[in-house]
């Protein structure tokens, strides 16, 4: 996806009840303001901050600071072959929003956003955590995804990673319709209304059915995916300051849908069906049957998303793309971050640029992060100890 990438486990796990760090408060607004010269001088900011966290234990960013904050954190983002774009990041400030409804309302208003005509990177930067305060969540790992269920013979209906989150939400009465591409609800939880269900309404899910340049019988299969890959289950850290509920969007790169969400075994695995209906050889692997099957699903998807006007990236195209991010950012001076088994793409990794060469990968903040308790509750299994 052209979205920010995150890390796993950051350097220092995250305890929420632990005041800002002056000192990475201080290094984040230093290389704001230079970034950012039309802010002005940087020192009279930093007392004021400094006076903040003394008295608090935190402090409030502006919203200048917010936004270049939200872009740094994407501009380091090591898993994200799309930072060309890191200064494109259009920042709502949702800092005021406290109830579910609230929350909901701005939820669907971003996918909107983000949808509307092109694809466009959006964030949505809600409330922060205060010091040994309860927060905000959204359980879902990303604002749109499909259902999925287990049937009697064992085998699954729908995506078979969200089935965690499924039967949980199933406990809170909703009901699917049990097929593969049934768009699972919202599941917001604040500190003071708990756990809450939503539906989101068709105005805010922009779909693609997939069907094959040469392939007629594709579109028989009844395949599709959503256009807004919004993620919204990473914490976003800005200056010490953490904003567990952020979610944001770029738009997708083909091979994230036709290479990983249709073709791994643990997802869709339509690669069997698609070589069956090509009528390829799948009695052994050395007809390389996966391969041509994977190189038709996603040119399927690429197609698709061109015909129905959906913005959309090609592996190719964005991996010359990333090599001229790595060309500005040495302009710059700023050290560029890459996780290079994220990097490199799905398929046919080894014809683009960024294969043939190695990358530093370090911490460097602002950056997003997929906390353990986040991953639990996008798999189904809240903690009760907050």
């Amino acid at each position: 996806m052209i979205v920010p990438g995150y890390r796993d486990n950051p350097v220092e796990p995250w305890d929420p009840s632990s005041p800002v760090d002056p000192g990475e408060a201080e290094d984040f607004l230093r290389a704001c303001y230079t970034e950012n010269p039309r802010l002005g001088p940087v020192e009279p900011r930093l007392a004021i901050v400094r006076a903040q966290i003394a008295a608090t234990g935190t402090y409030v960013h502006t919203t200048d600071e917010l936004t270049h904050g939200a872009r740094m954190a994407w501009r380091n983002a090591s898993r994200c072959i799309g930072r060309l774009y890191w200064r494109s990041l259009m920042v709502l400030d949702r800092r005021r929003a406290r109830t579910a409804d609230e929350i909901y309302s701005l939820l669907v208003q971003h996918l909107q956003t983000a949808g509307s005509g092109q694809i466009r990177p959006v964030i949505s930067v809600f409330a922060p955590a205060q010091p040994g305060q309860p927060y905000a969540r959204v359980w879902n790992e990303q604002l749109i995804r499909y259902a999925g269920y287990r049937i009697g013979d064992g085998g699954t209906v729908g995506d078979p990673r969200q089935i965690g989150l499924t039967e949980a939400i199933r406990g809170f009465g909703w009901r699917g319709k049990g097929e593969a591409f049934d768009v699972l609800p919202l599941v917001i939880e604040t500190p003071t209304e708990g756990v809450r269900v939503y539906e989101l309404p068709e105005r805010a899910i922009r779909e693609v059915p997939l069907s094959h340049p040469e392939f007629g019988w594709f579109a028989e299969l009844g395949l599709r995916w959503h256009a807004v890959p919004a993620i919204s289950g990473m914490r976003l850290t800005v200056g010490g300051v953490h904003y567990p509920l952020a979610p944001f969007n770029g738009w997708y790169l083909g091979s994230e849908i036709g290479a990983r969400n249709l073709a791994d075994a643990d997802r869709y695995d339509l690669l069997p069906l698609v070589a069956e209906r090509m009528g390829l050889d799948t009695s052994r692997e050395s007809t390389l049957w996966r391969d041509r099957a994977l190189v038709e699903l996603n040119r399927a998807v690429l197609h698709s998303f061109e015909v129905a006007g959906v913005k959309m990236s090609d592996h190719h195209t964005e991996s010359q793309r990333f090599l001229t991010h790595l060309r500005n950012e040495e302009k710059a001076g700023r050290r560029v971050p890459a996780d290079w088994s994220w990097i490199v793409p799905p398929i046919s990794g080894g014809i683009t640029p960024v294969f043939h060469r190695y990358y530093e990968e370090f911490d460097q903040r602002p950056a997003f992060y997929l906390d353990d308790e986040a991953a639990e509750l996008a798999r189904g299994c809240p903690r009760r100890t907050r």
